[in-house]
């Protein structure tokens, strides 16, 4: 069964004390494009998240938004205080210098903690990047949960537009059957006429009988339209396959191109038709044809 490109998903974790919650929402699209919308500092994981998107979506425009924030909500915010923490390297190094120092001047005191806390940046914030100890394998993991929300809607609204494709396939295959009945009077009633407007024109010249009928059948069969009847049928019959056919692939580029197909066979019985019956089943046809094609945008 055919997938809409409509869906939402969302899924939420929390990860070495990190809030993480992820969201993806598509639309339709003619391609998979994937727009990310990620916390300064987090840009690295475009790819990863990338990744798991198009593993399991084929097309459509994607939007990821990924939110992050310490366990405990407003308490870690930036308007408390800065964790810090010690530069272990520059401390060894002042603490060696100032004992070098105390016994090559043999000054008094002792090198303490009072001391070396007062050296140039031996405490230094820490990193302020929440996601730096959250791992690869923990996006992935959402992203899956998110993923699977989403491609479950879109199987449900792909229901919804099968069932309204159908209908106008239906619809149009109903149409073809009523025009069918209508061809051979339409041809009957033309080859009438022709028979009378050459008669009259030719007055009280004798035409020859099979050369007459040779003339009449030519022009019938530039008048008629039963090619034209078995190709939309051929593509009303492979669009309803493709509808039904199981969603491990997209069908939406092949839909929209049987669409056009058969608008392109409706438009030529239209013009060959000149019968006015047949000419108001055609613009219906054509008004189903379009919304088929309006319909069908939206189909992975």
């Amino acid at each position: 069964m055919i997938r809409s490109m409509t869906g939402f998903g969302s899924a939420a974790a929390t990860a070495d004390g990190v809030d993480l919650s992820l969201e993806l929402r598509s639309v339709n699209s003619r391609h998979l494009k994937v727009n990310f919308r990620l916390p300064p500092g987090t840009e690295r994981w475009e790819e990863v998240l990338r990744e798991e998107v198009a593993s399991r979506v084929r097309r459509g425009h994607v939007d990821v938004t990924l939110r992050t924030g310490s366990q405990g909500g407003e308490d870690s915010s930036a308007e408390s205080a800065p964790a810090c923490r010690g530069d272990e390297a520059r401390a060894r190094a002042y603490v060696e210098a100032l004992r070098d120092l105390k016994d090559r001047w043999e000054l008094a005191g002792e090198v303490d903690i009072g001391l070396v806390g007062r050296c140039d940046r031996v405490l230094i914030e820490a990193a302020s990047d929440p996601m730096e100890a959250v791992s690869e394998d923990t996006l992935r993991g959402l992203v899956a949960e998110a993923a699977t929300q989403l491609v479950e809607m879109r199987f449900r609204e792909g229901e919804r537009l099968a069932v309204d494709l159908l209908a106008r396939v239906a619809a149009l295959e109903s149409g073809l059957a009523e025009i069918e009945n209508l061809a051979p009077l339409r041809l009957k009633r033309e080859t009438e006429r022709l028979r009378r407007s050459i008669r009259e024109l030719a007055g009280d010249i004798e035409i020859e009988p099979d050369r007459l009928a040779r003339e009449i059948a030519f022009i019938a069969d530039k008048w008629g339209i039963s090619e034209e009847l078995v190709r939309g049928r051929a593509h009303l019959e492979a669009f309803r396959a493709l509808v039904d056919a199981p969603a491990e692939e997209p069908v939406g580029k092949r839909l929209s191109f049987l669409g056009q197909e058969i608008l392109r066979e409706v438009n030529t019985i239209g013009s060959k038709a000149n019968d006015a019956a047949i000419s108001r089943i055609v613009v219906d046809m054509k008004n189903e044809v379009e919304s088929l094609r309006e319909q069908n945008e939206n189909v992975e």
